[in-house]
Parts: C-alpha cells; sequence; structure tokens
C-alpha cells in the first residue's frame, strides 16, 4: 500500500479537497501567496468596459501595455518583453539560453528547475544559509559559480519560501561579478512589490547597466490576477530580448491582458493600499509568532513568512494538519531542499484570518505532547 504523504502546492486546493473532503471554497489558502485585497477597482472597471475587445487582436508590439509597465518598474519600455505569464517566460529563457550547469539559490521555487531540465541542460543547487538571512554572500557565491563553471544564476528576489531580501548593492556586488565571469543572472522579482521599499530594492533599474541580467515581473501575487496569464521581463541585453521576441508565438498575450493589463500599474491608490496592508499585518504577525514558544519566524520581507519550528516534538507535517482540520491551508515546507519538517510557510491573508492562524498555531504549539 502506497503510505506516502501526499504534497501540497499553494494553489492546491481541490488537491486537498480530495484527500481531507474539504470543500475548496471553505479553504482559506494561506499557501498561495496573492494579495487579499484582491483586484485593482480601476482594473474591474476596465475589463468590464472592455469585455467586447475580445473580438479583435491585440496590438502585436503590446506598446502601451510596455509603456505602463515601464512607469511602474522604473526601466525603459524597449527593454520590456511581456507574455503569456512569467511561465513562458521562464520557459523562452530558458529554451534560448540552454544553461550547461545552472546554478539555483535554494530554497526556492521549483519551476526553474523544471524547464531548465526540458531545454536539456543542468543545475545544481547553492544553498542559503540561515544564519546569513538566507541572503547569499557574494564572494563566496562567486567563488562557487567560478569552480562550478556555471552559465546561469538563478534568484528569486525576495525570495520563496524565505521571505528574504537582496538589497541593490549585494546585487550589483553579484552581477559585477558574474559579468565578468560570462554567466547570465535571471532574478525573478515577482514578490518585489509587497516590499517596504520596492522602488530601492528592485534590479529593475541594474538592466541599464548590466547586459547579463534579465529581471522577472508578473501580476498574479501583488495585483491578484493570476488568471489574467500576464508576466513581463526586463532584458539588459537588448539585442537578446528581440530574438526572444522573433521566437515568442504571436499575440501571447491575449486581448483583455493587452487592453486593461496596464491599468492596474497606474492604479496608485491600490498600490498604496495593499503595501500598507500588508506591512501592517506582515508586523502583526512576526511579533505573534515570535512570542510562540517553539517557534520562531525569519524576518519576513515580502507578504509571507517563514517559520522554523523548534520544539522537536512537532514537525512541519503535524502543524499543516492542524491548520487544515480548521479549513486552514498553509505551506509544510518539508518539500523545499534543506527545510525538511522543521519549517512552514504562510501568507498574510484578511486579519479576522491572520489571527485564526496564529490562535491555531499557538493552541498547537501548548498542547505538544
Amino acid at each position: 500500500m502506497n503510505t506516502a504523504k501526499p504534497v501540497f502546492h499553494g494553489s492546491d486546493l481541490e488537491k486537498v479537497e480530495a484527500v481531507y473532503g474539504i470543500p475548496a471554497k471553505d479553504i482559506v489558502p494561506f499557501g498561495g501567496n496573492v494579495n487579499p485585497l484582491g483586484l485593482s477597482p480601476m482594473l474591474r472597471e476596465s475589463l468590464i468596459a472592455h469585455i467586447d475587445d475580445i473580438t479583435g487582436y491585440p496590438d502585436r508590439e503590446y506598446t502601451a501595455l510596455r509603456e505602463a509597465i515601464s512607469g511602474h518598474v522604473g526601466a525603459p519600455a524597449d527593454r520590456i518583453l511581456v507574455g503569456s505569464g512569467a511561465t513562458e517566460l521562464i520557459s523562452l529563457i530558458m529554451q534560448t539560453k540552454r544553461p550547461r550547469q545552472a546554478c539555483i539559490l535554494e530554497p526556492t521555487y521549483s519551476e526553474y528547475r523544471r524547464e531548465i531540465q526540458l531545454g536539456g541542460g543542468t543545475c545544481y543547487d547553492y544553498l542559503l544559509e540561515e544564519g546569513l538571512g538566507f541572503l547569499p554572500d557574494p564572494a563566496r557565491l562567486l567563488e562557487d559559480l567560478a569552480a562550478r563553471k556555471a552559465d546561469l544564476l538563478i534568484m528569486c528576489n525576495p525570495n520563496n519560501p524565505t521571505s528574504s531580501c537582496a538589497d541593490r548593492q549585494r546585487l550589483s556586488s553579484i552581477l559585477e561579478g558574474a559579468q565578468k565571469l560570462g554567466i547570465l543572472v535571471f532574478v525573478d522579482e515577482t514578490y518585489i512589490e509587497f516590499t517596504p521599499d520596492p522602488e530601492a530594492l528592485t534590479a529593475a533599474p541594474l538592466t541599464n547597466t548590466y547586459a547579463n541580467l534579465v529581471v522577472l515581473g508578473g501580476v498574479s501575487k501583488f495585483f491578484a490576477a493570476p488568471g489574467l496569464r500576464l508576466g513581463y521581463g526586463i532584458f539588459g541585453d537588448l539585442k537578446w530580448r528581440e530574438e526572444l521576441k522573433d521566437m515568442q508565438n504571436p499575440w501571447s498575450v491575449h486581448t483583455l491582458a493587452a487592453t486593461c493589463g496596464g491599468v492596474m500599474f497606474r492604479d496608485r491608490d491600490y498600490i498604496l493600499r495593499s503595501r500598507s496592508y500588508i506591512a501592517k499585518e506582515r508586523d502583526r504577525c512576526y511579533e505573534a509568532v515570535k512570542a510562540i514558544p517553539g517557534l520562531q519566524p525569519v524576518p519576513p520581507r515580502a507578504n509571507f513568512m517563514l517559520v522554523k519550528i523548534t520544539d522537536p516534538r512537532v514537525t512541519s507535517g503535524r502543524l499543516f494538519e492542524a491548520c487544515i482540520s480548521r479549513g486552514l491551508m498553509i505551506r509544510d515546507c518539508s518539500t523545499f531542499p534543506a527545510l525538511g519538517d522543521r519549517y512552514i510557510r504562510f501568507c498574510f491573508l484578511k486579519e479576522e484570518d491572520n489571527t485564526r492562524l496564529l490562535d491555531t498555531l499557538r493552541e498547537t504549539m501548548e498542547s505538544a505532547v
């Protein structure tokens, strides 16, 4: 009989429903990392107003959309390539570069490895150390890259699941050394808008300086629009950006995403409200978890928090079971390299749901036997 523990990712609500018998609609998805404020009001209005636009094709150059993204990220529009979600762009990048030896900073998002392997490439893990705040030491990382003859470095920043975030100075040091070694650096900034100061942390402006840099962004998490399937890449190498565009399927971003997607980047009220709300709940949840015996939160920079379980009597699986029994779905991090069954991750949702989760964690730890 197969007794393997099922593995659940952030969006696996239907899978959880099948295993635990809890209707997906009744599950609070603390594993999804999506903005709890929902869609930008300006985007919602624009989608309704432009619904008839699906009878036509979008602008093949996506000019207006790229200009809106340019204003949001602080990088020239001619460096931006849009795609059908970040996944399409990751796939295009891996297919064209076909890295022989890619370095992935772990623990992190699993899709990078899959795309590298689908393209016939190989990859290896560079483990981020908890003692360094799950941040890479530039000198040590560059020494490792040179020794392993890497040709691609993949960084998620802020990183999932650690919620750590390297600042621009650290990134510049890595990029400078990687450029001398002929290494492409891929920085995934899916969660950058959630950080306390995204304008100061984003690597987007560095594409003006480093030709070996590509920065990835999207609307699935901060803008709560995963179904819109809209992602973008910002390229330091303009020639390579054009080559990718020529390879890309025409009209890969559908009409509504092209017509309305740019609106959300200009919804300043929504952006500021989201950052303010997440900052408040991030601080509250961090302080609350710090006060729970047996749990040690890693200081979070994004909209989610990694929590170490220091009580040896409790595992990540036990905390997952305790939470899902109340309809609260957190992430058991035992599938991430080097984390094992000692870590959980959860994002910050509505205040009342966050409080329910905090109470569940506290009660479970207090009842540990």
